[in-house]
């Protein structure tokens, strides 16, 4: 799992307080966490259901990186957002792992209220995708 350690360090420096990585398995309607910085709250292995709400149309389906930059943004899409909140987070960035067309995961990054400006985003896009070859590798 280096890619994901890797990944995990570089967006750590750009201030991530919790990074996941989670592969997506539209056929059991799942999302399965393969990589955690927080084991006791988001233990590896843990799923939740993927449902087909405007968070998957925007980020499965449209292939494209799902912002929240308060909680009110977050809460309508993700069931544990309390438990979210609870560890001093306000803000998420889902970046989806593309690679031959299909979304093989997505890269899971949080930090406090307001963190992801334009030039955070870019970044962190920028770092996903130089190691979209190596996550895709990881995610099959």
């Amino acid at each position: 799992m280096t890619a994901f350690t890797d990944l995990h360090t570089r967006c750590a420096a750009l201030g991530t307080r919790l990074f996941t990585v989670t592969t997506v398995d539209e056929a059991a309607g799942l999302a399965r966490r393969l990589y955690t910085s927080h084991p006791a709250e988001y233990p590896v292995s843990g799923t939740k259901p993927m449902e087909k709400d405007g968070w998957y149309y925007h980020t499965v389906a449209g292939k494209r990186t799902f912002v929240a930059n308060t909680p009110p943004e977050f809460a309508m899409y993700f069931f544990d957002h309390a438990l979210i909140v609870s560890l001093g987070l306000g803000s998420c960035i889902n970046v989806p792992v593309v690679d031959g067309g299909l979304v093989l995961g997505t890269v899971n990054i949080l930090a406090e209220a307001g963190h992801f400006t334009p030039a955070k985003l870019a970044a962190y896009e920028a770092l996903v995708a130089e190691a979209t070859p190596a996550l895709a590798a990881e995610l099959r």
